[in-house]
């Protein structure tokens, strides 16, 4: 055991993406896997061997990327059409999931959305609250079954260093009295972790073998930065790490054997902005259990998806 606290929690373990093990025989599917920290964590896993399916919005796109990440994978690389700003198509998405995969054996909410203009989505949802978290929520509980069902399972939600800019607004989750960009994008990201914590607690208490983990990027040059201001967006492009280096946090939560469920990885080094991942702390928000099943009530009530646990 000492051995493996040590892998853990050792700072100095300097992870990357060769320490991904052999990932043939797993299906994992990946939402927003055609770019950014998406593209390169399907990418690491399809070398490895895994199956791997994109799920995205553009199908174009997708199948551009998976043409890429089939140049060098071991595995099949196949794309999914999903809409998360839609919860129609994420029902058809989770449908024609379980129609064609028995099993799943890792699913990584990664796709995002960060600081768009006000917008509503076709369900009346806050854009980033309803791509971010609710999408997310509803695809994860409409496809459980298949995880539930697979040995060794993982959920790896995609979170962010703008958590702590939360809090959730109970009293208006969809921004509706007065909007600001950077407040609905952190309440968004703080909803991921809230769900990533309550979904494994909840797995626990099942008795399930499945596993909940985290992961932020830090900084990474993503498309998410393009609806920055021109010149914050340049020196973030600056001093941002590549992308690749960004999906090492998720990489981690996805395939570390040492992983354990509530796990959440993020960047090192130069306040989790850069480096290789490392076990991190939430902000205390994010830990609050109370609120963790509030959130989780409400949004069962918004997309109508209940879990089977």
């Amino acid at each position: 055991m000492s051995g493996v606290s040590e892998i853990r929690n050792d700072t100095k373990n300097r992870w990357t993406a060769a320490a991904v093990p052999d990932q043939t025989g797993r299906t994992v599917v990946i939402t927003g896997g055609n770019t950014g920290i998406g593209f390169e964590t399907a990418k690491v896993l399809a070398e490895r061997g895994a199956t791997v399916v994109l799920a995205c919005r553009d199908l174009t796109k997708a199948g551009d990327a998976a043409g890429r990440i089939g140049a060098s994978a071991r595995g099949p690389v196949r794309i999914q059409h999903l809409d998360l700003a839609s919860q129609a198509s994420v029902r058809r998405a989770a449908a024609e999931l379980r129609e064609t995969y028995d099993k799943i054996d890792l699913l990584i909410n990664n796709a995002g959305l960060m600081w768009p203009p006000f917008t509503l989505t076709e369900d009346g949802f806050e854009s980033q609250f309803a791509i971010n978290h609710l999408g997310h929520f509803a695809l994860t509980g409409l496809v459980l079954d298949r995880i539930l069902q697979t040995p060794g399972a993982r959920v790896v939600t995609v979170s962010s260093l703008g958590h702590k800019q939360g809090p959730i607004n109970f009293d208006d989750l969809q921004f509706a009295r007065k909007y600001s960009k950077n407040g609905a994008y952190a309440q968004s990201k703080l909803a991921n972790l809230m769900f990533a914590f309550e979904l494994q607690r909840r797995l626990a208490a099942s008795g399930s073998d499945a596993i909940s983990v985290a992961a932020h990027p830090g900084g990474a040059r993503t498309d998410l930065l393009k609806n920055m201001p021109s010149i914050p967006q340049k020196i973030a492009m600056w001093y941002a790490q590549p992308a690749s280096s960004g999906a090492l946090p998720t990489l981690r939560a996805a395939a570390d054997p040492h992983v354990r469920g509530g796990d959440y990885f993020g960047p090192g080094v130069m306040f989790e902005t850069r480096g290789h991942p490392k076990l991190v702390e939430s902000n205390e928000a994010s830990r609050d259990i109370a609120a963790q099943r509030r959130l989780w009530e409400i949004s069962e009530g918004l997309t109508g998806v209940t879990y089977p646990i």
